[in-house]
């Protein structure tokens, strides 16, 4: 049986449902010891390179938003049930870790109940005060609690 998140890590964003999920930047290099996710979710407008651990992709160009967005609710909800398993270590990456990351890190957020119109702060405050780029990125969070 696997370890979670340690809560202190760097990029681990604990929950209100107290649920950790890393976001991380993949321009960073991984450092060797490092503890490896379980379960990924990358946010890029590219295929990612292969890792070994079980993946997702999520098409998601930078500076923009999800190309599905169907989709995108529904991998979002995956990593926020994963999460739910204290064993699991997921996580959810950008290339820099900010826009694309701080925005899935927002909605997953609001399926933890975290209230639309403020999760974006809980993010900043709780994960990257820079998370959430865009103003269109801001306003796909807002709308996400629809």
């Amino acid at each position: 049986m696997g370890v979670g998140w340690d809560e202190r890590a760097p990029g681990v964003l604990r929950l209100p449902s107290g649920r950790l999920v890393r976001g991380r930047g993949l321009r960073a290099e991984l450092d060797p010891e490092e503890v490896r996710p379980t379960y990924g979710v990358y946010l890029l407008g590219h295929e990612p390179p292969e890792v070994p651990w079980e993946t997702r992709w999520l098409k998601w160009p930078d500076f923009r938003l999800p190309a599905d967005k169907d989709l995108a609710r529904r991998v979002l909800t995956e990593v926020w049930e994963r999460a739910a398993d204290p064993a699991e270590r997921v996580e959810v990456a950008c290339r820099g870790g900010r826009g694309r990351t701080g925005t899935a890190l927002a909605c997953i957020a609001v399926l933890d109940g975290v209230p639309a119109a403020e999760a974006v702060e809980f993010v900043r405050r709780a994960y990257d005060s820079r998370a959430v780029e865009t103003p269109w990125q801001r306003s796909y969070v807002g709308r996400f609690g629809d």
